[in-house]
């Protein structure tokens, strides 16, 4: 499976990826019709009360990545997880945050899980 990871508006779209926004809350500013995504997978994203945690300890990235591969496990998150499978099977995927810092969010830890899946 073919994922690239980036960043909301910065990022350019592979040819032909399906383009999934995998962050909990709906951007500010931007009208559900003209999201520049195809997909919104909020139920694959760290859940509130982890996305909390992590905005108050920064650099706890191991601590995030483990508890987040936690939160993954659940059923609602294995639903979540099957879809990003099934989008990933006729097309690559890029996978998209509003985050600053793609290297320190549920990106590459999300990545890694699919790709171990794979």
């Amino acid at each position: 499976m073919e994922i690239t990871l980036g960043r909301v508006g910065d990022a350019p779209t592979p040819p032909g990826a399906v383009r999934v926004l995998v962050d909990r809350l709906w951007p500010r500013g931007i009208s559900k019709a003209s999201a520049p995504w195809d997909h919104w997978l909020k139920e694959v994203a760290p859940s509130d009360g982890l996305r909390r945690w992590y905005h108050a300890h920064p650099g706890e990235q191991a601590e995030f990545a483990r508890r987040y591969r936690e939160e993954l496990q659940d059923p609602v998150h294995q639903a979540a997880l099957a879809r990003l499978r099934e989008l990933g099977r006729s097309a690559p995927l890029m996978l998209l945050t509003f985050g600053r810092d793609i290297d320190h969010s549920q990106l590459p830890v999300l990545r890694a899980v699919l790709e171990a899946e794979s």
